[in-house]
């Protein structure tokens, strides 16, 4: 998910540790009052601290604004979606054919998921959340993704651990898998997420594409040599495209990076 980092578009912003992993799946509580410029719209409490959905009205930009903490720390903010629709629509753009079923890890604000809707070449998205709360902040239309995203017949919502998923034998196999959840491949929300990103946790992951699918990864970093040779070791047509976009807080341009990959007609077991 692109982060909320008001000090820079490349600043690290301290996230506690699996931030989307951990949620208390008791109910969800009720909302608390705020100031009339802020809306709370969901609090819950975790282990991590609260986690609280707000809208906010930007008095300098003057738009409407909806913001993810996860106690004092910003996780998500609708004032910064471009990149997470560039995953979606650089991710389909490489992939061929029609009726496409398409997996998306990381729920989020919904952007990529909706943005992969609007291809009419998608005969199924496949949304993986390992936060219960993240579902039904949608499933109860609270973000201006949400009624799109739930009311179209081919959305599937699944609450559970897209890593995991990965490591298991495929029962489904995807035309696009899009992956946005960790910072970067080298900076990962839990340690557990890390294998992933090796030559084995690849090889795993492009078991679940057909032939000739992409996989397309969501990355707040540059550029990274490391990774994409690994990246290379397992998939063909390989490439890493930087999306620059307008950051209304700083006012100048922040960058996120998209790598894409395609799966071989022969793919080797991790």
């Amino acid at each position: 998910m692109v982060e909320y980092r008001a000090a820079g578009p490349r600043t690290e912003t301290p996230v506690p540790n699996n931030p989307r992993g951990t949620l208390d799946p008791s109910p969800t509580e009720s909302p608390r009052p705020m100031s009339a410029r802020f809306e709370e719209l969901d609090w819950q409490q975790t282990p991590m601290g609260d986690l609280t959905l707000r809208r906010r009205t930007d008095p300098q930009l003057g738009v409407e604004v909806f913001e993810v903490k996860l106690g004092e720390e910003f996780l998500m903010s609708s004032l910064f979606t471009v990149a997470e629709e560039a995953l979606a629509t650089i991710g389909l753009a490489a992939t061929p054919g029609e009726n496409l079923d398409v997996l998306v890890g990381g729920l989020g604000l919904g952007y990529t998921a909706v943005t992969a809707l609007r291809d009419s070449r998608v005969a199924s998205v496949t949304v993986i959340d390992a936060l219960p709360a993240v579902i039904d902040w949608h499933e109860r239309e609270l973000l201006p993704t949400s009624t799109e995203l739930v009311k179209d017949a081919r959305t599937r919502l699944v609450l559970d651990d897209f890593f995991a998923l990965m490591r298991r034998v495929p029962d489904a196999r995807y035309d696009a898998i899009l992956l946005d959840v960790d910072h970067s491949p080298r900076h990962q929300l839990d340690p557990s997420h890390a294998d992933l990103y090796e030559v084995a946790g690849l090889q795993a992951l492009a078991a679940h594409l057909k032939p000739g699918g992409i996989f397309a990864l969501w990355s707040d970093d540059p550029p990274d040599e490391e990774f994409m040779a690994k990246l290379a070791a397992v998939l063909d047509e390989t490439a890493a495209h930087v999306v620059d976009f307008a950051n209304a807080l700083t006012g100048g341009t922040s960058s996120n990076t998209v790598f894409i990959g395609r799966a071989r007609s022969l793919q080797l077991g991790p």
